[in-house]
């Protein structure tokens, strides 16, 4: 998926959710636990749920390694079932990876070969080279940390380069995109630092962004369009506990479908409004 079909998705649907797959298993409703696999059937009901409205989903996978094979199994499940169900939807495997020669090539394998995701986040910190092998499949995409949305962030990203003049996070914006393309390299910027998404569009005014941070996190979805959204949208809200955990009842489902409903309709206005 190129992006201009990411876009075309988000015209269709009038959204650009993506509903994050944090599954705890100690947060998903009790009567799921007599199941073989109970966090592919919580992910999958929440999947049917919310379909309808929302164009991606992001797994988080120290959720689904920290239970060991059955997690790993509850994955490649959920993936192939989104996959088979929902060929539209964009996957994308929060995983965070940051490693370079060999081992680099083996994770690009696993997530775009074995799993079959879409995309993959990655860290920057060890240069290119953490991101070559990704950028060799063709379609898929390398979803770069370059402002994050938590409190110690600022600890690196904000540090300047006196050479420049330019902070940590600019130069990770101004070095990847001229390492690859708005069709495979997006980038990872907090929705509760909506604000500064008026400086990333400075450097990268075409790329897609993921935004986390929207719902349980506190930051605001108009302000991160108000901020973030170009002439194609160019944003991947992404928003987990608010939805996947709007109920913890027999009815968690039909919770979780009203919750990413009421945020793709503000979506929906939020587009319309800016003429898309």
């Amino acid at each position: 998926m190129n992006a201009q079909q990411l876009f075309e998705q988000i015209q269709k649907k009038r959204s650009f959710l993506c509903v994050g797959l944090d599954s705890d298993i100690s947060k998903i409703p009790q009567h799921l636990l007599n199941t073989e696999f109970p966090i592919f059937e919580f992910n999958k009901a929440i999947v049917d749920a919310t379909a309808q409205y929302a164009v991606s989903y992001k797994p988080n996978l120290a959720f689904y390694e920290s239970m060991g094979i059955s997690g790993w199994r509850s994955l490649e499940k959920i993936v192939s079932y989104i996959r088979e169900s929902y060929p539209e939807m964009f996957i994308i495997a929060d995983a965070k990876r940051g490693d370079i020669g060999n081992t680099s090539e083996m994770y690009a394998k696993a997530f775009f070969e074995g799993f079959g995701f879409d995309a993959v986040t990655l860290s920057p910190y060890m240069g290119d080279d953490t991101m070559t092998p990704f950028l060799k499949y063709n379609d898929k995409w390398s979803i770069i940390l370059a402002l994050t949305s938590n409190p110690s962030a600022f600890d690196y990203q904000m540090m300047v380069n006196a050479a420049t003049g330019r902070k940590l996070y600019e130069e990770v914006l101004l070095k990847t995109a001229q390492t690859g393309s708005v069709n495979n390299i997006m980038y990872v910027v907090g929705a509760t630092k909506a604000e500064m998404l008026t400086d990333v569009r400075k450097i990268v005014p075409n790329h897609f962004l993921l935004v986390p941070g929207v719902g349980a996190q506190g930051g605001s979805l108009s302000e991160v369009a108000k901020y973030g959204m170009n002439d194609t949208c160019g944003l991947l809200v992404n928003s987990s506990r608010a939805i996947i955990y709007a109920d913890s009842s027999t009815r968690f489902a039909e919770a979780a479908a009203l919750a990413a409903k009421e945020v793709r309709d503000e979506m929906d206005v939020l587009l319309k409004n800016r003429g898309l």
